[in-house]
């Protein structure tokens, strides 16, 4: 979301459009309704994998506190909503709101054939900040393609950290993830990596936009939470591996972007 934000403002600034509350609404519909049926059917599809594994047995189907037909008919409804939506925004958007949703639900398979899955995941939430540019223009630039490529590399390295703890499940039921393929050291260079990928197309987004210091002070900040976050999960330590996920990128992303505007308001 906070990318999104950032998608979003930066349009209405290059493209000089009029900002309108019904159109912020319809982005941020669009990115609740994509996010809800994500979720609900990575939930749907993953459903017997998670009985399976100790981790993710409290979740809601394998609980028994939702059944496995209503998250399903819960993602068609998100669905719905979500391609409705896009119509009322722009033909653009419409025409790739099959796609988007392509990538996203895609995403919950491809853990059964490819350890790339965690980039998969990764492009369907870079998709956010170039879909808000597209919503206020209705074409592409350079500019929110390269968050989107920071959106990529950074989502895809934190999961990575993320698969850590199911890597000797996901070898002992034929699943795939880079943990899993190439062990856990490996797996911490390779999201370490990404993560330096990450940092650099922000620093890229920063001097094609032309923004200022406050932005620059914004990358440096959420490139250090980057580097801490690896300082958190050690190879036989995966203890604070939620809190490297949830709490660290969360606040990374959301303290980015509030610079991010303040550059440009400033």
């Amino acid at each position: 979301m906070p990318f999104a934000v950032i998608g979003f403002a930066l349009a209405l600034q290059e493209s000089e459009a009029s900002f309108t509350w019904w159109l912020a609404l319809k982005v941020l519909l669009c990115m609740v309704f994509a996010r809800t049926a994500a979720m609900a059917f990575n939930r749907w599809a993953d459903r017997h994998i998670d009985e399976k594994n100790p981790r993710t047995l409290i979740r809601e189907i394998p609980a028994g506190l939702i059944s496995a037909n209503a998250a399903l008919y819960f993602t068609i409804l998100n669905c719905f909503a979500f391609i409705v939506t896009t119509w009322f925004i722009n033909s653009l958007c419409f025409a790739l709101s099959f796609v988007a949703l392509a990538v996203v639900l895609g995403y919950s398979y491809t853990k059964r054939f490819t350890a790339l899955c965690h980039l998969v995941l990764g492009l369907g939430l870079s998709l956010a900040p170039i879909g808000a540019w597209l919503a206020v223009t209705g074409s592409f630039d350079l500019l929110p393609i390269l968050f989107s490529f920071a959106v990529l590399c950074w989502v895809s390295g934190f999961d990575i950290i993320y698969a850590l703890q199911d890597e000797q499940f996901d070898k002992a039921h034929q699943l795939h993830s880079i943990p899993g393929f190439f062990g856990t050291v490996k797996a911490l260079h390779i999201s370490r990596n990404l993560h330096i990928a990450s940092s650099l197309f922000i620093m890229a987004a920063g001097l094609q936009g032309g923004f200022g210091a406050i932005y620059f002070i914004g990358w440096a900040v959420f490139s250090g939470l980057l580097l801490y976050q690896h300082s958190l999960v050690k190879p036989g330590d995966l203890s604070r591996v939620n809190l490297a996920f949830f709490t660290t990128n969360g606040i990374a992303s959301i303290v980015f972007s509030v610079f991010v505007l303040a550059d440009k308001l400033t």
